[in-house]
């Protein structure tokens, strides 16, 4: 019979190193922890989703004529990629809010399939846009990761959930306290957003026509919604929204509190 290995008094004193335990595995990038590699949950059509994409530090802030542009596009590939009215896997962008250091998205997929490859899709013409602006804004070649994060997911399946995402989203850089520049404090909607775009502004609900939008201005290029929630079911979780209202964290009370402009 083996006779049994010794155990040195070394091993007796240490714990055994691998397994669950608090604060193992690689620490978060900048001190600040992304979205967590989960499985994505499963995504019905009928089923609008906002979306954040985090962006690395390093770019400085994309509230800049020449980033917004380069965003743009962004969504000019995305669109004439012509995903939007697939039978099989539509991917289309709704909204869009762009803030210093990240991008909000309010996005319609068939199936999560079709979320993961649409956002893909824009992922990739936004870095090679961003990439190529700073680079040219700074006189030297800028590569590497321009979105360091897996994006971030919220799918809104009710009526009030649909209007906080709205108001989230279109509002944001008052949230961010964007709007208390001199440049921009007498702004109804932020101009690097859809909000232009949006027919649900309360100031506005009796107006006939859109904005006539500035000839220099060249908005965001996205699609009108077809899910009923972003169409019109978002009105059932608390009216059109106002211009001067600030959004809450998700969770609060209506989704929304007064902004102090």
């Amino acid at each position: 019979m083996a006779k049994p290995r010794k155990r040195h008094l070394q091993q007796e004193l240490f714990k055994p190193r691998g397994g669950k335990r608090r604060g193992a595995g690689r620490k978060p990038k900048h001190g600040r922890a992304g979205s967590p590699h989960q499985t994505r949950p499963t995504l019905a059509a009928r089923y609008p989703v906002h979306v954040v994409l985090r962006v690395h530090r390093d770019l400085g802030s994309l509230r800049k004529r020449f980033m917004y542009q380069a965003l743009r596009e962004a969504t000019i590939t995305v669109a004439l990629r012509e995903l939007n009215d697939r039978e099989h896997g539509a991917f289309r962008i709704v909204h869009i809010s762009i803030q210093r250091t990240h991008v909000h998205l309010l996005v319609e997929a068939g199936h999560k399939l079709a979320l993961s490859r649409g956002m893909q899709s824009f992922q990739i013409s936004a870095a090679k846009h961003l990439n190529r602006a700073v680079s040219l804004k700074q006189a030297t070649r800028r590569r590497g990761a321009v979105f360091p994060d897996r994006f971030h997911q919220e799918i809104i399946k009710t009526p009030r959930q649909a209007r906080h995402a709205l108001a989230y989203v279109l509002n944001n850089w008052r949230k961010h306290r964007e709007d208390q520049s001199p440049a921009t404090r007498k702004w109804n909607v932020d101009a690097f957003s859809t909000g232009a775009l949006f027919a649900g502004w309360r100031e506005r609900e009796d107006e006939a026509l859109m904005w006539r939008l500035p000839d220099r201005y060249k908005p965001l290029v996205v699609y009108l919604p077809k899910t009923w929630l972003l169409q019109e079911g978002w009105r059932k979780g608390g009216g059109t929204i106002p211009f001067r209202y600030v959004p809450s964290q998700p969770g609060g009370a209506g989704g929304l509190t007064r902004s102090s402009s």
